[in-house]
């Protein structure tokens, strides 16, 4: 069974360029696979191979560095859920349920249209600076509340509608048709304009959090049985609680701040996961990233797809899927009991 696992954790790294590079391939243009590889080993400086200039545009400048993003975006997104889903013990937290992603577009909506902070608080910071409220506000309102894992969901709830209240405010009062459109369709999930230092970013912030996140995996064993639980194994509780927790604020509001609020990849890809390789988080981490980055990655191949002539936003088709996604798992699960 480990041996199985293990070489399914190991295909689905394989698939992941090919992932990729379907979507490096695929848009408006239609590329042959050859050309796109080529494409993209130029760009990677492996090889000088002929490609026509316009082609080594699109798929360098634009598709590969989109297809990057998009990975890293699934893998992040689905890391923080299974952190959250582990530290809360409670099957439906992720990023957006505890006001985290909330606070972020909130933060990013005042930069964007107020321009709050001038060219000192670009957009990543202005979205980091809003959810690192939100989620200071959720630990102050859960604390009052007696904490706990319930009592801290609770209190997401409440943050996240009062931030998605505020974002809703500042556009209705602060934009034009245009710009209120822009943003909705930025809200909704929009890896339309993304570039290399996007990517950059993205990656800088991603795979340091798998990392540190893979790190904890044998303490997030702990906290099934409970805090005390945890406690009596010498996991110091509150420590860790605190700093992943700081780590999926800083996770969700980077990736907000590139691609905006893209659903149910936190709360349904842990589940996948689950599913596939068991709970045990030293295989359950590294498969929720794979899993992940290849879902979104699919998802924003569908989303230039679905609809001739016009790129739909990637949350809209990530909802679409993980919707029924996670009512076939909830399914599952009610039969298993």
């Amino acid at each position: 069974m480990r041996r199985r696992r293990g070489s399914l954790l190991l295909l689905g790294l394989l698939a992941l360029p090919v992932s990729m590079l379907l979507a490096a391939s695929i848009g408006e243009v239609r590329l042959p696979w050859l050309t796109t590889l080529h494409a993209v080993l130029n760009g990677l400086g492996l090889g000088q191979w002929p490609v026509a200039p316009i082609q080594q545009g699109i798929v360098w400048d634009y598709r590969a560095s989109r297809a990057v993003v998009a990975a890293c975006c699934g893998a992040g997104l689905a890391v923080c859920g299974t952190l959250l889903q582990a530290l809360l013990r409670n099957a439906l937290a992720e990023p957006y349920v505890l006001g985290i992603s909330a606070g972020a577009s909130t933060g990013a909506v005042l930069v964007m249209l107020l321009g709050v902070g001038g060219a000192a608080l670009g957009l990543p910071l202005g979205a980091f600076l809003g959810a690192s409220l939100a989620f200071v506000l959720v630990l102050a309102l859960a604390a009052r509340l007696d904490g706990g894992p319930t009592r801290m969901l609770l209190a997401g709830v409440a943050g996240s509608q009062l931030f998605n209240a505020l974002t809703a405010y500042i556009v209705s009062t602060s934009a034009n048709a245009e710009q209120a459109r822009s943003v909705m369709f930025w809200l909704l999930g929009s890896l339309a304009g993304v570039r290399w230092g996007d990517a950059g970013l993205a990656a800088a912030v991603v795979l340091p959090g798998l990392l540190a996140s893979a790190l904890c995996a044998r303490l997030l064993d702990a906290f099934t049985f409970g805090d005390n639980a945890a406690a009596s194994l010498g996991v110091p509780v509150p420590a860790l609680r605190l700093a992943l927790l700081g780590l999926t604020a800083l996770l969700t509001a980077t990736l907000v701040s590139i691609v905006g609020a893209v659903g149910f990849v936190g709360l349904v890809i842990p589940h996948a996961a689950r599913f596939i390789v068991g709970p045990g988080h030293a295989r359950l981490l590294p498969a929720a990233a794979l899993i992940g980055a290849h879902f979104v990655v699919l998802a924003d191949i569908a989303s230039r797809l679905l609809v001739p002539q016009q790129v739909l936003p990637i949350g809209v088709v990530t909802a679409l899927v993980g919707a029924p996604a996670f009512a076939w798992i909830l399914y599952r699960s009610g039969q298993r009991r």
